[in-house]
């Protein structure tokens, strides 16, 4: 009798052992719905078009990144890698099913940039309708940001026309400054609207953007210098901010 019930006991226990290790190891798995929500660890997303994706330079380079490795060295915090939902020549539109297809409805992060708008201006779309579409997406990347608008920032859009690019393809460059300036003034009102910080790089763009170590290969894109000149405006906001 002794013996069965030594047995049953040992017959027991490795049942329970068995069922144990068919249970799924949860030791490096994410335990939150937003997997955004990383403690002690802040979160960016960037939003745009070439520029924030960086055409022509590295990903080091780009600006998104440029600003990450700024904060995570010059300040106590610590900052994710960016997400970055960005491509050479979208419109406002096109970023918005961008946004759509990477299924982050429902994530929020510590910081939001927007960049857009030039491609719009590029293939002569109607400014009426860049401006409603415009305001929708600031709305939606303010709602990223925990709905808090003073976590969002706006650049405004470089003068291409100032470029080699715009010079050898004939285009009007006084034409081009003149939609340029109309289109961030748009910008710039909208965001007064909301309360988001709206950062002017055109100045600077127009007088720094020709120079050759200032722009990629391409001829119209910026350099990592040039982004560089960008991250500290960037950067010198966001330390502005209640984080």
């Amino acid at each position: 009798m002794k013996f069965v019930l030594i047995t049953l006991t040992i017959l027991g226990m490795l049942s329970c052992n068995s069922s144990k290790n068919m249970l799924p190891d949860n030791s490096d798995s994410q335990m939150t719905e937003n997997p955004t929500d990383t403690p002690n660890q802040f979160t960016y997303l960037a939003l745009g078009d070439s520029y924030t994706i960086g055409e022509g330079v590295s990903d080091a380079g780009r600006y998104p990144s440029q600003l990450i490795t700024k904060l995570n060295s010059e300040t106590s915090k610590v900052w994710d890698a960016p997400k970055v939902i960005a491509r050479t020549g979208w419109t406002v539109d096109e970023l918005e099913q961008g946004i759509n297809r990477d299924d982050i409805e429902g994530n929020t992060y510590d910081l939001v940039t927007l960049s857009i708008g030039v491609n719009n201006q590029y293939r002569g779309l109607p400014i009426s309708k860049f401006e409603e579409e415009f305001e929708k997406m600031l709305l939606r990347a303010i709602s990223f940001a925990r709905v808090n608008s003073n976590h969002v920032v706006v650049l405004s859009i470089p003068d291409w026309g100032i470029t080699p690019f715009a010079t050898q393809s004939g285009r009007d460059k006084s034409k081009i400054a003149d939609e340029i300036d109309a289109y961030n003034r748009l910008k710039a009102k909208i965001c007064e609207k909301h309360d988001v910080t709206y950062i002017d790089i055109t100045t600077l763009y127009r007088k720094e953007g020709a120079k050759p170590d200032m722009l990629a290969a391409d001829g119209l894109h910026p350099s990592a210098k040039m982004y560089g000149l960008w991250t500290d405006k960037l950067f010198e906001q966001v330390q502005l901010k209640n984080y």
